[in-house]
């Protein structure tokens, strides 16, 4: 009688955003744990000077399959998901713009700061319209409604390119979903921000009970690799720590800005953390992202 030993297969992550600040920090720790590791975005590979202090790609980078596709068009990355076992949406943008005119440099910051404020009524949900990804028909179909085709919103961006990929995840039998939404809503920022970010959530939460969804409520990230986050992150510890002295006296109108920041590595070792921990689910709050990425970096240093 001869024995065998059988291996485990690798657990198979899809990071939607992967060649990102944050993205690819848990494209990073998913590959340290020996995942397949596939990253979706519209560029595929990421130009690593604007996410690390190198143009060059690390080590790790060559073990993660870097594909292309566009979270606006299901039909473009529904293949890929096929056998995921976990699956991340790490993907926003904290000021709406016109699409083209971003891209060509035409409109102006005030541009899309008025419209970022406006109180226009917006489109529903793409389950609400109906949106298709599996069929013929489906393949060129963009989840923007033709109100606003030519702009990246809130809603289109924060909440709904989120249902639409937990619907793809849902369909391809992914065991859990995790979702980078915010501590809350700073004061510079509309209310329209945080709120496509809890709609995301409490519409993924009730239409797609069977995949387990994670929140990943984090505050301002920061990496030494953008200067510019240090010294705003300087500011916000500022916020934070006025805010455990009073007792929270400003915290409804400092919003995110009265929550610690967190160094980006630490929020992605947590997602990595949450996703593989089966007791994790729902909204994960700035103290539960710290425990769970002390958790993370002690498995790490086994």
């Amino acid at each position: 009688m001869t024995s065998s030993t059988t291996t485990a297969a690798a657990k198979r992550l899809i990071v939607c955003g992967g060649n990102g600040f944050v993205g690819s920090r848990i494209c990073q720790h998913a590959v340290a744990r020996g995942w397949d590791v596939t990253s979706i975005s519209r560029s595929g590979n990421p130009v690593w000077q604007s996410i690390t202090s190198s143009a060059s790609p690390p080590s790790w980078a060559h073990k993660v399959s870097w594909e292309r596709g566009d979270l606006l068009r299901p039909a473009t990355y529904a293949s890929l998901l096929q056998g995921a076992d976990y699956v991340v949406h790490s993907m926003g943008i904290l000021l709406e713009a016109d699409y083209k005119k971003a891209v060509s440099g035409q409109e102006s910051p005030i541009t899309g700061l008025k419209r970022a404020f406006s109180s226009t009524p917006r489109p529903g949900n793409p389950l609400d319209r109906k949106v298709r990804y599996d069929d013929a028909a489906a393949a060129s179909q963009d989840i923007r409604p033709p109100e606003t085709k030519e702009q990246l919103t809130y809603e289109n961006m924060n909440r709904d390119s989120a249902i639409m990929l937990a619907k793809v995840a849902a369909d391809a039998g992914a065991k859990a979903f995790a979702y980078m939404s915010a501590a809350g809503g700073a004061p510079v920022l509309p209310a329209r921000y945080i709120k496509t970010k809890r709609e995301a959530e409490e519409t993924i939460t009730r239409e797609f009970p069977a995949v387990r969804g994670v929140y990943i409520r984090a505050p301002f990230m920061y990496d030494s690799s953008r200067p510019i986050t240090m010294a705003m992150a300087g500011m916000t510890a500022g916020g934070a720590l006025f805010n455990g002295i009073t007792g929270g006296v400003l915290g409804g109108f400092m919003g995110a800005a009265g929550v610690k920041p967190l160094k980006a590595d630490l929020v992605a070792q947590a997602v990595v953390e949450a996703l593989e921990d089966e007791s994790v689910r729902g909204p994960v709050e700035v103290p539960q992202i710290e425990d769970l990425a002390t958790r993370a970096w002690r498995k790490e240093m086994l």
